[in-house]
């Protein structure tokens, strides 16, 4: 399983960033999500939403489901169709919030192999920056 790890600071309050990043908001910040549809407020809090995701070319269609889920703090969602675990903590710091998110997943088998897993992990890396700097810059207009 494939560890990525990526923070940035937002120059926003915590409760303003976190109220953005429902499962609806994604694609505008995640470029290789193409759509999230069905998404479903959970008894407990958070939601449960299916989606579209395009990845070295190949597009891949799942569900994602909250199992944690602390207003303000942290959400963890487990997802089917990628078989992963994203991690986003919210933490106040000067001058806005410290957003980290943490991802790990397997490599879909039908993705090119074992042959192509260092370029896949290095553009889910990149994707994994892009996304919190996406974050930033909608957040901070």
């Amino acid at each position: 399983m494939a560890t990525i790890k990526s923070s940035i600071t937002i120059n926003a309050p915590v409760d303003e960033v976190f109220r953005y990043t429902t499962p609806e908001n994604l694609p505008e910040i995640w470029p290789s999500l193409v759509e999230v549809r069905n998404v479903k407020e959970l008894p407990g809090g958070g939601y449960s939403w299916d989606w579209k995701y395009k990845m070295a070319g190949m597009n891949f269609n799942g569900s994602s489901e909250h199992v944690e889920f602390v207003e303000n703090q942290r959400t963890v969602s487990k997802s089917t169709g990628i078989d992963s675990t994203i991690t986003w903590s919210y933490e106040p710091v000067a001058g806005g919030t410290k957003m980290t998110t943490e991802t790990e997943y397997n490599i879909p088998g039908s993705l090119l192999g074992r042959v192509a897993e260092g370029f896949i992990t290095k553009v889910n890396e990149n994707e994994s920056e892009t996304i919190l700097a996406n974050l930033k810059a909608r957040l901070e207009e």
